[in-house]
């Protein structure tokens, strides 16, 4: 069959979104208000802030505005993967951070059981599964690499388990996995925006003030407090928390450490029981391959197949548009992937077809800052992987905002922020040759070519 007319029916809408129980939205801010915090942006960043500062003290008013609604944006549309790194991946903190790689590493385990444990104490319905993720290799070039990094994590206090090709194929089934190495404990798999709903229920119950649709417009400090300007009113706050990712900032000194990157994926009908029973998958682990242009793939609690990553689209002057979450040159290419890897699932129909922003920095993981003599804190930067680096940055953020030396803000991450990223056009010339570059890796054994290993050399080198 023509992998494409697997997709003449895909909706194109995020699967996660396409929920009969999305809740209702909230109203929008009508007026103006006071309260001790703002936190202004509903995705996890911003959610996890309102959330943990009520937890610290109960007593404290926050208010939180969402321009659009609560996880509309990258938090109800990635891949559902919650991973305990914090630095995207073993191999950039060792590359970036090596003397504080253990405490890294240590406080992104936490991290991660933090979050599980508030899913459970909140009795949030969003399908948590600690299953872990399997790193595939598809060349044999590809597994020495894998080896290694099991070997590196063993020394950082992560246990890893190397499998051959028998191994990993008897626990996900693909012609193509010629070895892999499984995170049994580091990953979870979860519905991403049923997280950011029970997010929002949570903070509502410990009693933060929610308002969506109203985006904030600009911010200015006032005296002794912050004001921030909606289109209907006005807030003045004690502190402000910006937690707004991928989306301008209103501090426009941030705005050259980000970019926003396209990625798309796909998700398939429910697999009947014969369909998965010929990929295996008993144990439910996500996977990615080991590519530069990799993909990430999960089965949903309804035994769905998500297919996503290998193409990130960066436009010109970094223009974040609905328009762009659709991409159907990008859907077709995903779907060829997708029955070279499974050709077992020929037949298979995709349900769903969409597209989002991430918000991507010049060394792939959050980076922090503040502003109006430290009464306004931000984070962002976070390139993929932040479901679960989302609420250590909100832990990041309240420490700071509270002026207080913490073994979070003591880190090298936190205290220094990335190169920003060039001006146009060198930006998108930059990003089109980086791209090239990965593409031509991929095709040559992973061989980085001049301009991949001069990027290494200045700290800009990615490779994951």
């Amino acid at each position: 069959m023509d992998p494409v007319r697997a997709l003449q029916d895909a909706r194109p809408t995020p699967f996660w979104l396409d929920d009969p129980g999305r809740p209702d939205a909230a109203s929008a801010l009508v007026g103006d208000t006071r309260c001790d915090l703002l936190v202004v942006g509903g995705g996890y960043t911003g959610l996890w802030t309102a959330l943990i500062a009520k937890e610290r003290d109960p007593s404290l008013d926050v208010v939180l505005v969402e321009g659009e609604e609560i996880g509309w944006a990258a938090s109800g549309r990635n891949g559902g993967f919650c991973e305990s790194s914090l630095t995207h991946g073993l191999h950039n903190g060792l590359a970036r951070w090596p003397d504080e790689l253990d405490r890294l590493e240590r406080l992104g385990r936490e991290n991660l059981q933090a979050i599980e444990d508030a899913v459970k104490r909140y009795g949030i319905d969003c399908d948590w599964e600690r299953t872990g993720s399997i790193v595939v290799a598809t060349e044999p070039y590809q597994l020495p690499d894998l080896k290694e990094t099991a070997e590196v994590a063993a020394r950082y206090g992560s246990e890893l388990t190397v499998l051959d090709a028998g191994q990993v194929r008897a626990e996900i089934d693909s012609p193509t996995f010629l070895g892999g190495v499984w995170d049994k404990d580091g990953v979870a798999m979860l519905n991403p925006a049923r997280l950011a709903w029970g997010l929002k229920q949570a903070c509502l119950d410990m009693g933060v003030r929610l308002y969506e649709h109203t985006p904030a417009t600009s911010i200015t400090e006032a005296g002794p407090g912050i004001t921030v300007r909606t289109p209907y009113g006005r807030v003045g706050a004690r502190h402000v928390a910006l937690a707004t990712n991928v989306f301008p900032s209103l501090i426009r000194r941030h705005r050259p450490y980000t970019v926003p990157v396209y990625d798309y994926a796909l998700m398939t009908e429910p697999l009947t029981d014969e369909q998965l029973a010929s990929v295996g998958w008993r144990n439910r682990p996500g996977f990615a391959d080991s590519t530069n242009q990799f993909h990430y793939v999960r089965l949903s609690a309804d035994n769905r197949i998500l297919w996503g990553g290998y193409d990130a689209v960066y436009h010109y002057r970094g223009r974040v548009r609905a328009e762009h979450d659709q991409r159907p040159q990008t859907f077709a290419t995903l779907a060829g992937h997708f029955f070279r890897t499974f050709p077992q699932l020929e037949g298979v129909r995709f349900s769903h077809a969409w597209g989002g922003a991430i918000d991507t920095s010049t060394r792939f993981c959050a980076f922090f800052d503040t502003s109006h003599h430290g009464r306004t804190a931000y984070a962002a930067g976070f390139t993929g992987l932040g479901v679960g680096a989302t609420r250590f940055a909100a832990e990041v953020m309240l420490d700071l905002l509270a002026g207080e030396r913490t073994e979070r803000t003591a880190l090298e991450m936190v205290r220094r922020k990335p190169l920003p990223f060039p001006p146009e056009p060198f930006r998108s010339a930059g990003i089109g040759i980086t791209k090239w570059s990965l593409a031509r890796a991929d095709e040559n054994e992973g061989r980085r070519n001049l301009w991949l290993r001069t990027l290494d050399r200045f700290g800009l080198g990615f490779d994951s």
